[in-house]
């Protein structure tokens, strides 16, 4: 989707499709819907005044107009109260006008914010009256709500159909166009915002890529594929790019990558991006992301049903990949390196079995006590891979690790664990800013008793109880004195949806948090 900024009316200039946002808590109209109820010759006022049109959320209200060269269509859509908005609301304005627009067959669609005027003069206060439009756009930053609209625009405008025949995409007459073009007004706006744009559209287009790969089968992506389009990002943005393959692995005692990657005919993959942004002499920050392109369980085998699903459990690995992209395409200020090991968690004479000891890079070894907790072993050596060859001032991974997150946290946030308070306190600020939220568990000592081994180092697993925190354990024997944080994605990566700017399937997260924590990091 094409996505452009206009600092002017709403109303000038013809458009399929206008969205205007109202609020439950606004008493009068705002100036884009006094222009529609003026249009209407009274028709919202009666509407607002009669109950039929209080701003409630999910409310939408659609009228045509007689054209004469404005917008034929205007939607309004409730968004609530302006008092509890936040960037969020804005993000989910945008997907909202664009389902408005699919639901007509429309392939553009225009946004209008109101309240941006007091946050061009006055700051939003300053002792004047505002109306709820205008503080609600003071208090989340005008920036922040272009670039959560253009999010929500872009995002919601993504539909995976890449595998779709021409014949069978034409013959399904319910399959609406996608949308090619968005616009975005907001009547006397403060100067940059055309920035705000760009920013949203660079991280909508990380997370889509994201999207895409997480949406593409097992046989198709995989970890050649991901190399490959990791390869073709280093092209585009002149990243450094390092790939290794089972040989490089060897040299580099990845041995619990390798256990796993030996149940399966397809190669592994160690993926490596390297953004230099940054002065040479400052370290990078690290994002590492867990490549699982298909995870039958192995031996530990899964039950049938829903199996199909598990060619997401590489959505750690294609969020960083998105994330990479999306830095490359803001060209970020920083030294960032994002790292993937890639695999398939396969059954043949060769895969892992329970009670096999391994060896990992670090030189800890592990009993395999389940085959199915292979995610922690391939991000064991790639963390202590990233963390001894690019010394990171910090390192953040993701991953759909265990299915005790989703019983502890739903599948509204993330599980976050880590080794630096401070660290986590980012992240967590990051998540909020991007609407990916995630939130913390401890990693108490007495958690580690449960991975104590009578054989090796430790186990793969600490039993049923707390088995987020074990899992999360396990990763940070592997991290040295790196300030680290851990995302256990495993409930918000995938799955139905009932967000506007998503849809049912692939997700993307945490693409967005990435990239918000490694802006937070530019000085």
């Amino acid at each position: 989707m094409d996505l452009e900024f206009r600092a002017s009316d709403p109303f000038v200039g013809p458009a399929d499709l206008l969205a205007l946002p109202l609020y439950s808590d606004s008493d009068d109209l705002p100036q884009p819907l006094r222009e529609l109820d003026a249009r209407l010759e009274g028709a919202l006022a009666r509407a607002r005044r009669t109950g039929d049109l209080r701003g409630r959320e999910e409310e939408a209200s659609l009228f045509y107009l007689s054209g004469d060269g404005g917008p034929s269509r205007v939607v309004v859509l409730g968004c609530g109260s302006a008092a509890d908005a936040d960037g969020e609301t804005f993000r989910k304005l945008g997907g909202r006008a664009v389902r408005e627009a699919e639901k007509l067959f429309l392939t553009e669609v225009a946004v209008c914010v109101p309240g941006f005027a007091a946050s061009s003069t006055t700051g939003g206060g300053g002792g004047q009256d505002v109306s709820p439009e205008e503080e609600a756009v003071s208090r989340v930053g005008p920036d922040r709500v272009v670039q959560a609209v253009a999010e929500g625009l872009a995002l919601a405008a993504w539909d995976f159909r890449e595998l779709l025949t021409e014949s069978a995409d034409q013959a399904n007459e319910e399959r609406p166009p996608l949308l090619t073009e968005g616009r975005i007004h907001a009547v006397s706006a403060t100067e940059g915002l055309e920035e705000a744009v760009r920013v949203g559209e660079a991280l909508a287009a990380g997370q889509n890529l994201a999207r895409d790969l997480q949406a593409r089968p097992g046989n198709v992506a995989t970890p050649t594929h991901l190399a490959d389009v990791a390869v073709g990002l280093a092209k585009e943005h002149g990243f450094g790019s390092r790939i290794l393959g089972p040989r490089e692995m060897e040299e580099e005692q990845m041995g619990a990558l390798l256990s796993v990657a030996r149940g399966s005919d397809e190669e592994p993959r160690l993926i490596v991006l390297e953004h230099k942004g940054g002065a040479d002499d400052v370290p990078p920050v690290a994002l590492v992301g867990k490549g699982l392109t298909f995870d039958s369980g192995g031996i530990s085998l899964k039950p049938a049903k829903g199996m199909e699903s598990m060619k997401y459990d590489m959505s750690g690995g294609a969020a960083v990949l998105g994330a990479m992209k999306a830095i490359g395409l803001l060209g970020l200020p920083v030294n960032v390196v994002g790292v993937v090991p890639a695999s398939e968690n396969l059954i043949n004479g060769s895969a892992n079995k329970p009670g096999d000891v391994i060896r990992t890079r670090e030189g800890k070894t592990v009993e395999i006590i389940n085959t199915d907790a292979e995610g922690r072993l391939i991000l064991a050596d790639a963390l202590s891979y990233t963390r001894d060859r690019y010394g990171p001032s910090a390192m953040v991974d993701c991953a759909t690790l265990t299915g005790a997150c989703v019983v502890a946290l739903g599948h509204h946030a993330a599980a976050l664990l880590g080794t630096d308070d401070g660290l986590q306190d980012e992240v967590r600020t990051a998540g909020e800013l991007a609407g990916e939220r995630c939130w913390p568990l401890p990693l108490w000592k007495p958690y580690r008793k449960q991975l104590k081994s009578q054989v090796a180092d430790l186990k793969n697993v600490g039993g049923r109880p707390a088995g987020s925190i074990t899992a999360g354990w396990f990763l940070s024997e592997f991290v040295g004195d790196t300030p680290w944080a851990h995302l256990d994605i495993a409930g918000t990566a995938y799955g139905d949806t009932e967000l506007p700017y998503r849809r049912n399937g692939a997700f993307g997260f945490p693409t967005r948090l990435l990239v918000e924590w490694v802006r937070g990091r530019v000085v």
